[in-house]
């Protein structure tokens, strides 16, 4: 099976991909160009980073060795401070709770210690009411009796002056004045 092919197929493949090698190779020949172009300004880049940032990444690792041990210092020193707030706080937890079981414990005997100062002055105060209207009693009815027996010797004089009045005034007759 021989299939006679004319022969202008044969030139116009060619042609053809004579054609497609060449635009392939115009396609890579303007990827050269950019990619040159590319590095160009990726090496103006890079050289502006070496510029800019090598130094700054030296005087960066130079205060990171020159803090690094003050940080830890200062580390060390924030632990311990720590540390020492922590017991005071459980100390001065603990020493609260002392006061205020102390406090709470004097209060307690305060009360008692005013209830007793109230029962007391209470008690004397009923005594003294109690001595004074006994003292009353006792003075007010002998003061009475006195005073009812001065009354009675008062109305007896009275009554013997005035019948020596009469006497007199009936002896005077009408010379009474």
């Amino acid at each position: 099976m021989h299939h006679d092919i004319p022969t202008w197929v044969y030139i116009l493949f060619t042609a053809v991909t004579a054609l497609g090698v060449m635009l392939q190779a115009l396609v890579l020949l303007l990827m050269f160009f950019a990619l040159k172009g590319a590095l160009g300004r990726l090496n103006e880049v890079s050289k502006k980073a070496e510029e800019n940032v090598l130094p700054l990444l030296a005087t960066s690792r130079s205060l990171l060795e020159e803090v690094s041990p003050k940080l830890k210092v200062a580390a060390q020193n924030a632990l311990e401070v720590s540390q020492t707030a922590r017991e005071v706080s459980v100390t001065l937890k603990t020493e609260s709770q002392n006061v205020a079981a102390a406090v709470d414990d004097l209060l307690k005997k305060a009360a008692v210690q005013a209830d007793r100062v109230d029962e007391m002055v209470t008690g004397t105060l009923n005594s003294v009411a109690h001595a004074t209207a006994t003292m009353q009693k006792a003075v007010s009815g002998p003061v009475r009796q006195v005073g009812a027996v001065l009354n009675g010797l008062r109305a007896g004089f009275d009554v013997l002056r005035s019948k020596e009045r009469e006497v007199h005034a009936s002896a005077d007759g009408d010379h009474f004045v």
